[in-house]
């Protein structure tokens, strides 16, 4: 694992394939369903935080990690350059 793909989703890029673009989810309804998924997960993780009234940094990471994940499969689904969300814009 690159010290980018570390810090940008926390896997590999390879990984982000098999675990999400090669899931069941994928082949059955499409990766815009995963895509959905995973954002999905993202606003459970910050409804945790609005309830809690507290904003954990491990938690924080996590969500920023995983919009990375989503914004990969959509870069891949269109072929366009990836965009990421560094720790600095958060």
């Amino acid at each position: 694992m690159t010290e980018f793909e570390k810090g940008c989703y926390g896997m590999t890029e390879a990984d982000i394939n098999a675990q999400y673009m090669q899931s069941m989810t994928a082949k059955f309804c499409g990766l815009e369903m995963v895509v959905m998924g995973v954002l999905s997960d993202c606003q459970e993780m910050l409804s945790f935080i609005d309830t809690h009234h507290s904003v954990d940094e491990r938690t924080k990471e996590q969500v920023r990690k995983q919009l990375n994940v989503a914004k990969f499969i959509l870069s891949e689904m269109s072929g366009i350059e990836k965009h990421v969300i560094s720790k600095e814009t958060v």
